[in-house]
């Protein structure tokens, strides 16, 4: 059977017609020929179902008789082979039927399952058979450390709430070897010493072999006990495997200790993908360190703007309360609503509502939230060129709302999620040239961003701080351009001083030297934030002083950092820990806007 074509959108499984269809040897069609040739299959897949139900053999005839006087009414299933929904026989012997033709498989028993475009699959499951084998019968687990889990995260000792954990030799002794450099990944290691230290002080041998309470430090959470390997655990092993690679001892280690603990289940945690793949084959529980995970589904992930039910006003119109404030030179209207759909919503989340049969549409932001009744607050149309923001209009509901909180003096902190050529950069810098150039409300504009390279690293570059983070800041020198040939008026010289201008404003500083900075009144934009560990991300936000504001721009699909994925990128981490805070918001950026020939790139790539 040929292979099913690939996605055209990544991460988009196949709707069911889009599957191609096979015959035995060739693309059945309608000839006499390809009859007889799907007949064998018909009535080995009859055979195969016929196996749990032989008491039910007037049924089948019934269902086949069926199948045979209508065979063309009946709507065109998905191959049974290639749905991951088994129904009754092996995918092996049931092919797929002609087009327009019903298998008897799937008449004998038709399973309403959901459709695979609208649900996203499981591709792996976190935990392992045995694992959660054990969460089913409630007993505690022992989880066996591989060293880059610790290093990792150096509080990984503390997140496996009731469980045990041990670190077998060959971890402490891989921990002493990457312990120096001034790198993340040294520091890390470092940390874990400190912390096995003060974890074994004032305690004797006896307490050693037994385990040490992980509680001991003030980590009410952690209830179990941390073992160390203490004596010399020997188990038998392919004997293609080098003895003295340390990833072979960590398993060997992990069998000796299910031989031992008879009962118990044994895992080994392990950030490396081939460690897990040689201890799956060697008949051991292993699965991936997934507490740094903010989400174990990124689709759930904060959007920042939600649609209201068409009936919202029926519901929650009567009683309502409206009035105008200024502020910040804006005149708006707030709404004083109650209903069964506002515990739902979170504090400066945007709503809008655009009624199918031509009525203005809605557009609006939470500003308080007490039990069901909130406070809506109308937006500033930045689509209408009169708002624009140093030249830049809103091209989509979406940049509208982005543009109202980067213009908002009262967010202090703010997220920006899209794909490339949703504009998040431009819409920044725009933002932040009217508020450090025309109202003065910042001083200047700091930009910043991880230097991790896509491909290869082309090594050293010469110059000072600013010089050598330039070739990184490409994105910002395309925007500026871009913006400053909006200004047409001044001609060519107006357009050198202004740039001039712009460019003494903007400061680009590198990440390595954050530490002890303090910000104030500066406007700080942080680039490709998908890139940066939940730590780093943390460092760079506790910069800010009084009058700061703190942008977060990013695509959690181009994550090139090693060991962070979706769910455990720090920009991930702030979206879903600042959600909901009075000073911060976040918009998903979802149309490009960048070319026709960059959109399609996007879809068909």
């Amino acid at each position: 059977m040929p292979l099913p074509k690939l996605p055209s959108k990544p991460a988009t499984i196949l709707a069911t017609q889009d599957y191609p269809t096979a015959g035995a040897a060739r693309p059945a069609t309608k000839t006499p020929a390809a009859k007889k040739v799907a007949a064998p299959i018909i009535e080995a897949a009859i055979a195969e179902v016929a196996k749990p139900v032989r008491n039910a053999a007037t049924k089948i005839k019934q269902v086949a008789a069926l199948m045979v006087a209508k065979p063309a009414q009946a709507p065109a299933p998905a191959p049974v082979a290639a749905t991951p929904v088994a129904v009754a026989a092996p995918a092996a012997k049931a092919r797929p039927a002609a087009k327009g033709k019903v298998t008897p498989i799937q008449s004998v028993k038709q399973v309403e399952q959901p459709h695979p475009a609208k649900h996203k699959a499981v591709e792996v499951q976190l935990k392992s058979s045995a694992s959660r084998a054990a969460d089913q019968r409630g007993i505690s687990k022992l989880f066996v450390l591989d060293t880059n889990v610790l290093m990792h995260d150096p509080s990984s000792l503390f997140r496996f709430e009731e469980h045990d954990v041990y670190l077998p030799m060959m971890t402490l002794e891989e921990l002493d070897n990457h312990k120096k450099g001034m790198t993340e990944v040294a520091r890390n290691a470092r940390q874990v010493s400190r912390t096995l230290d003060a974890l074994i002080s004032n305690t004797d041998d006896d307490a050693i072999e037994h385990g040490i309470l992980l509680s001991k430090l003030g980590n009410k959470d952690a209830k179990g006990r941390l073992f160390f390997q203490t004596r010399l655990q020997s188990a038998d092993l392919p004997a293609g495997l080098p003895v003295g690679k340390a990833d072979n001892q960590i398993l060997a280690v992990v069998r000796s200790l299910e031989s031992e603990q008879e009962g118990r289940p044994v895992v080994l945690v392990s950030k490396d993908i081939n460690m897990r793949i040689k201890a799956r084959a060697l008949g051991l529980p292993a699965e991936d360190y997934f507490n740094d995970h903010v989400l174990e589904d990124t689709d759930l992930l904060y959007s920042g703007i939600v649609q209201l039910p068409d009936d919202f006003w029926n519901k929650h119109g009567k009683d309502m309360e409206s009035w105008q404030e200024s502020k910040n030179g804006y005149s708006s209207t707030f709404y004083r609503v109650t209903g069964p759909f506002i515990p739902s919503l979170l504090v400066n989340q945007f709503i809008y509502l655009e009624p199918k049969n031509g009525e203005t549409p809605f557009y609006g932001q939470v500003k308080q939230i007490n039990g069901k009744t909130a406070v809506l607050q109308t937006l500033r149309d930045f689509s209408h060129t009169k708002n624009n923001v140093w030249g830049v209009t809103a091209r989509n509901r979406e940049q509208n709302f982005a543009l109202n909180l980067l213009m908002n003096p009262e967010c202090d902190f703010v997220t920006l999620l899209g794909q490339a050529g949703t504009g998040k950069t431009l819409l920044a810098l725009a933002a932040g040239l009217a508020q450090v150039l025309e109202t003065k409300l910042y001083n200047e504009i700091i930009v910043t961003r991880v230097t991790v390279p896509v491909g290869e690293d082309i090594g050293f570059l010469p110059g000072t701080e600013e010089e050598k983070m330039s070739p990184w800041m490409g994105a910002f020198d395309d925007n500026l351009e871009v913006l400053n040939k909006s200004d047409s008026d001044g001609g060519e010289w107006g357009r050198a001083a202004t740039q001039d201008l712009i460019r003494s404003r903007i400061k680009i500083k590198s990440l390595n030297f954050m530490r002890g900075r303090t910000f104030v009144n500066k406007f700080l934009i942080i680039d490709e934030a998908q890139n940066l560990t939940p730590k780093q991300v943390k460092t760079l936000v506790t910069r800010a002083g009084p009058g700061t504001k703190i942008l977060c721009l990013g695509n959690i699909a181009q994550i090139d950092t090693p060991y962070l994925t979706e769910g455990s990128s720090g920009l991930t981490y702030v979206v879903d820990r600042f959600k909901g805070w009075t000073h911060s918001g976040h918009v998903t950026l979802a149309r490009g806007e960048r070319s026709r020939l960059a959109d399609h790139a996007s879809e068909v790539l």
